[in-house]
């Protein structure tokens, strides 16, 4: 299984803060494609989003990271200071 992460606003756009899905993806981008497939609002805030980031197992991760069972993935907006 991999456990799934929402942060910040995803949490409240996609309804939901983590999840368990079965681990059927080779890379974070096999997975976003998935979760796209749930509607507009999935594609928009995390397949779409050029700025969408990305943690695996709690490094920072692109979308060509190889995913597998037992990871830890999360998605979370860029965050900002000042």
């Amino acid at each position: 299984m991999l456990n799934v992460l929402y942060f910040a606003s995803f949490r409240e756009v996609l309804g939901q803060a983590e999840e368990q899905l079965a681990a059927e993806y080779q890379t974070v981008n096999e997975l976003l494609e998935a979760l796209a497939q749930r509607g507009e609002t999935w594609q928009q805030a995390l397949r779409d989003n050029q700025n969408l980031q990305i943690a695996v197992n709690h490094d920072v991760a692109q979308r060509e990271t190889t995913i597998k069972a037992g990871d830890e993935i999360a998605f979370f907006p860029p965050v900002t200071g000042g």
